[in-house]
């Protein structure tokens, strides 16, 4: 399979297209007005304790209060805590992290009202950007991810990704994040590290703790609410989590940003630094990849599919609900269940590349034309988790249910990513209505009468639709424009226009000049 990444520098931003043999699988956006991102640190403050919740709502600058979870503040909040105080109180020594003494964990089943109170300030972490009428989530269990690892401060603990599924490579790794792991700071080996030697995770090591020497700075000389640590721009955070060595080519259309991706790619894969492209064509470079039809064809209400299969894509702020239907594909089986297969079975593709596609998250419900055979709706659960395992986003599919309806749930970090393929109707103006046809020529008349005896008008064009030349001009001799003619005394060309709605006409006067009407 050939993966290309295109990425699209803008005054307006960036966006990156992931084209897996040259269909668009994913696409990102990164406005350059966008401010909060996930994985952005700062020191908020708490505006109100919802006891009822468990919850607190802290302000980080955002036009709305960031929402932060009893849960979400971590079991080494306390620890946390004291670090920030130790920090702003101008105490620093009493804040190196492989020094301190770790607190006493945060009780699951504690209340909000005893850690928190109203007016303090808070280290926190923005686990999900603002959806819809909600504020950004937080989190206190600050992390930061590399390539190969994710840190975690107050932590002694070291986690491998379950995707390793060697026990001598885990073990291997455990032993060499351990020599060089700093007290108290807790490690997750991403699936990434596999076959890595102890110098490469040293240096990603050492760039992730770089991070925490910019809080352990700013903190003392920070008065909230201030951002303390960005996260690094998404497309540097793609190639972080997507590069690989099945990736073919990456293209980007400008220069700085290609001489920042250079460094990166040199780091990560020094043996793949001849991915990257500079493009440098005049036809955007959107346009010459594909991209743009596929985004025109992809991110409507209705989606279909090449065989004539169609998708019926409903999003709410709750949930997203996709209809599967068959469309006027040809039915290739004599059998109704087994044709209803063959539909669902590609249909399911689709669903999968839409949710990675669109970014849909929270609950999705999928339904699927009815199977009654338990066996088939079987083969169509294992097809539909066998597509998701593409999916890097966590996520959860359960078996149909006798209705033939599928769930699934994916992590929702991000807004869905939506286009408006759709506009104003020129002729209704979006009010969904329109006048009656059957009264245009009564109009038409009214106006010409209006021309001819109210401003002495003798001679006049009518610009129309070609259905209405067709029907004024209908008979010849006993035509519509004849009887027209003799009624009013006057000369009436009519000249037909493509270009005008059924409904709409002009008048243009002797010299060619359009008349407005009164």
């Amino acid at each position: 399979m050939n993966k290309d990444l295109i990425i699209d520098a803008n005054s307006l931003g960036v966006e990156i297209a992931l084209l897996e043999d040259k269909r668009l699988v994913e696409l990102h956006q990164e406005k350059t007005e966008s401010s909060h991102l996930v994985g952005d640190v700062y020191l908020g403050v708490v505006k109100k304790i919802m006891p009822g919740l468990n919850a607190a709502f802290v302000d980080v600058g955002h036009s709305k209060d960031a929402f932060l979870h009893y849960l979400d503040l971590g079991l080494q909040f306390n620890t946390l805590s004291k670090f920030t105080s130790n920090l702003i109180s101008g105490d620093p020594q009493k804040a190196v992290i492989p020094k301190m003494k770790l607190e006493a964990s945060l009780e699951k089943s504690g209340k909000i009202s005893t850690v928190l109170k109203q007016g303090q300030a808070v280290l926190v972490q923005v686990a999900k950007e603002a959806i819809s009428t909600k504020g950004p989530r937080l989190t206190s269990e600050i992390s930061f991810a590399g390539r190969f690892l994710v840190i975690m401060p107050f932590s002694n603990k070291i986690s491998v990704s379950s995707k390793i599924k060697s026990i001598e490579e885990r073990n291997r790794l455990r032993r060499l994040v351990n020599s060089i792991r700093p007290n108290n700071f807790g490690v997750i080996i991403r699936t990434s590290a596999e076959g890595k030697n102890v110098a490469e995770l040293d240096l990603d090591l050492k760039d992730l703790l770089a991070k925490w020497e910019v809080i352990y700075r700013k903190l003392p000389k920070t008065t909230p609410i201030a951002k303390l640590v960005s996260e690094i721009d998404k497309s540097s955070a793609i190639l972080r989590d997507m590069l690989s060595s099945d990736f073919t080519n990456i293209f980007v259309n400008n220069v700085e940003l290609y001489e920042e991706l250079k460094k990166d790619i040199k780091n990560i894969y020094p043996d793949k630094d001849d991915l990257l492209k500079l493009y440098k064509l005049k036809t955007p470079i959107f346009d010459q990849f594909g991209v743009t039809n596929q985004i025109r064809n992809s991110f409507g209400k209705v989606v279909t599919i090449r065989s004539g299969i169609y998708l019926v894509i409903e999003q709410t702020e709750a949930m997203c609900v996709i209809d599967v239907n068959s469309g006027h594909r040809t039915k290739s089986a004599n059998d109704q269940e087994e044709n209803a297969l063959i539909v669902n079975m590609e249909a399911a593709e689709e669903v999968a590349r839409q949710m990675r596609l669109r970014d849909i998250g929270g609950l999705i419900v999928i339904d699927f034309i009815d199977l009654h055979l338990q066996s088939n709706r079987k083969i169509l659960y294992d097809k539909v988790c066998q597509l998701m395992k593409q999916d890097k986003a966590r996520h959860t599919v359960l078996p149909l249910s006798k209705f033939c309806l599928m769930q699934i749930t994916r992590q929702r970090v991000r807004p869905i990513i939506s286009f408006d393929v759709s506009e104003i109707c020129p002729v209704c103006g979006g009010s969904g209505k329109i006048k009656s046809s059957v009264i245009v020529i009564d109009e038409i008349e009214n106006d010409l009468k209006f021309l001819v005896r109210g401003q002495n008008e003798k001679k006049l064009t009518l610009i129309i639709h070609p259905f209405v030349y067709a029907y004024l001009v209908k008979g010849l001799l006993k035509s519509i424009k004849r009887k027209w003619e003799k009624k009013y005394k006057t000369k009436l060309k009519l000249q037909e226009d493509s270009n005008f709605s059924l409904l709409e006409y002009q008048f243009l006067n002797s010299n060619n000049e359009i008349i407005k009407l009164q």
